[in-house]
This record gives C-alpha cells, sequence and structure tokens, in this order.
C-alpha cells in the first residue's frame, strides 16, 4: 500500500470516526454544564488515572498550569470536579471528579476508552507509541498550516 493510498483511506476515515464520536450522547446530567473537548480531555485523565494534581493535568495535558487551574475553577464551580487538600502536602490541591458526576462521565467516556483498548490490542507497545506520535505528528502539522 502506498502513503497515496494511506491518506486517502484515512481522509475517508477520519470524519467518520469524529462524526461518530460526536454523535455520542451527552448524559443528561452532563447537558447543562456545556462541555468543551479541553474538559473532556481532563475528564479523561482524571477517569483513567484517578486524582491529579494541576501540575500534573497541565504536563499531561500540555497546557499551563494557569489555563487548566482555570477549567479547574470552572468545573469545580460547576460540581464536576472537585478540590482536596494533599495529606501529604496540604500547599498542593488535588483535582478529582465529584461523585455526583461519576456515573454519567463514566457512562459518557468509558466506551471511547474501551474502543481505544480494542483497536490498540493487536499491536506492541512500540507499534502503539509510533500510532500516538503518528497522530501527534498529523496535529502539529494540521496546526502550523493554521498558523
Amino acid at each position: 500500500m502506498s502513503t497515496d493510498d494511506t491518506v486517502r483511506d484515512l481522509l475517508l476515515v477520519m470524519p467518520r470516526l469524529v462524526g461518530r464520536v460526536k454523535r455520542l450522547p451527552v448524559p443528561e446530567e452532563l447537558r447543562a454544564f456545556d462541555l468543551a473537548p479541553r474538559h473532556l480531555s481532563m475528564l479523561s485523565l482524571l477517569l483513567l488515572d484517578g486524582p491529579l494534581t494541576v501540575k500534573e493535568l497541565a504536563g499531561m495535558l500540555r497546557l499551563a498550569p494557569t489555563t487548566v487551574s482555570l477549567i479547574v475553577s470552572d468545573l469545580s464551580r460547576k460540581g464536576v470536579l472537585v478540590r482536596r487538600e494533599d495529606d501529604a502536602d496540604r500547599r498542593r490541591r488535588i483535582i478529582d471528579i465529584s461523585a455526583s458526576s461519576r456515573p454519567a462521565i463514566v457512562q459518557w467516556l468509558s466506551p471511547g476508552a474501551q474502543a481505544w483498548r480494542y483497536a490498540l490490542a493487536p499491536l506492541s507497545p512500540a507499534q502503539q507509541q509510533m500510532f500516538v506520535d503518528t497522530l501527534l505528528r498529523y496535529e502539529h502539522a494540521v496546526e502550523a498550516r493554521e498558523d
């Protein structure tokens, strides 16, 4: 298969993939919160990795800590996230999904994580990393065109 053949396949599958993801229904309990893609990334990390600090979230999301802090504040005011003191260091705040929002977030985001696990299962860890690196490279190339 040539690179152009692969590009053709990707140009056909990507819009379908994005369209299907966009059609996933937002649970009723979360609709009023007007969640954006940046919120979904943060919620996914907290769902997969458990409670994290703003600094840890910022590193994982590749965003400035002040930006992450603003997102956390927004979602905390809405009752989606909770902040608590770190027992080991009272100056640090630990961010987590609120108990009241967790069931709806699990219902909404878990199918996507399961689909990725299914899609990635046949690949070796090195192949999985290559896939992620390829998507990041694509994102970078698209972003460079926007500038």
